[in-house]
């Protein structure tokens, strides 16, 4: 086994050249991914997986939404692995990542239906232990997502939001609050380790939001959450939303971000536009095997939820 080490990684990544769906185009991505409400930047996924992987290695997303991480390792010449909660966004992404194998070379991919508190059991057994990287993004405050609709079309004027929800299942752990997102993030992140190679990689993608004038400050909580997974902190960087121009950052956010920004400000509170998401990388040691860390906790999953594996693609 090997692990990969960039000769000069670079702290800060330009991950946004180009505005989100422009990323997408001709990517392999489904009219449907559109409307998920918080989706990964392809451009950010790329960098992450040709930086901490090999063509060829196993990459693994326990929460892929529509799949963009399995887009983009397919791209690359990896074999994509992901798991997701909602049905709907699972066969968005098992049809992503069949578009992107349908191109030509993209190695072979899997979708696997379910909570991702039970990966173990819902990912193949033959996967265990060798697992290269794991590339992930836990769901944000709700005010990040949403797009913007106009009410013309109504007769009134303004705007409301659209495709601003993963689901309306209240064990969504989108729906959830703070503290349970990230007890339960822990869980994940311990099955992570279990199907992580020795030395495997793990990669968060997140970024700080406001509840009710609070900050939650989501990246300091995520790393916690991975040493008590049993992972090892080595980096955090940064990947911009913005795009550089003539050594300016352009920002790019969205109405709502905007509104929620300029509400603060008047409100007295200095808040600013996000430009950027922290990229928390993790590490499993390298002398351990697929037996649990000792420092570890271990998370049984609830005896009142049952782990359903439902292969939703499988090429």
């Amino acid at each position: 086994m090997h692990e990969h080490r960039p000769s000069a990684a670079p702290s800060v990544w330009n991950t946004a050249p180009t505005s989100a769906p422009h990323q997408r185009k001709r990517r392999g991505y489904v009219p449907e991914s559109a409307a998920h409400p918080a989706k990964m930047l392809p451009v950010l996924a790329a960098t992450a997986i040709q930086t901490y992987s090999r063509p060829g290695d196993l990459v693994l997303d326990p929460m892929c939404g529509i799949g963009t991480t399995l887009v983009e390792a397919g791209h690359l010449g990896r074999h994509g692995i992901g798991v997701e909660y909602e049905p709907r966004w699972a066969h968005a992404a098992a049809r992503n990542a069949v578009a992107v194998a349908r191109e030509g070379d993209a190695p072979p991919g899997e979708v696997y239906c379910g909570d991702a508190r039970h990966l173990t059991r819902l990912i193949p057994t033959r996967h265990h232990g060798r697992i290269a990287l794991v590339l992930t993004s836990p769901p944000y405050g709700k005010s990040l997502h949403g797009q913007v609709r106009s009410t013309r079309e109504s007769g009134e004027r303004g705007v409301t939001k659209k495709d601003n929800r993963y689901s309306r299942d209240p064990a969504n752990l989108a729906h959830q609050s703070a503290d349970h997102l990230l007890a339960a993030f822990t869980e994940i992140l311990a099955q992570c380790r279990t199907v992580l190679r020795p030395g495997g990689t793990v990669v968060v993608t997140t970024r700080p939001w406001r509840e009710r004038g609070e900050l939650i400050d989501l990246p300091t909580a995520v790393l916690a959450a991975g040493r008590q997974a049993g992972l090892i902190p080595a980096e955090r960087n940064v990947a911009l939303l913005a795009g550089i121009r003539d050594g300016q950052l352009v920002t790019r956010p969205s109405f709502f971000q905007q509104k929620n920004v300029s509400d603060a400000r008047r409100r007295g509170i200095p808040l600013h536009l996000i430009a950027h998401e922290d990229i928390l990388v993790l590490r499993k040691c390298k002398l351990e095997s697929a037996a649990p860390h000792p420092g570890a906790r271990s998370f049984p999953p609830p005896c009142a939820q049952k782990a359903g594996a439902v292969v939703v693609a499988a090429w």
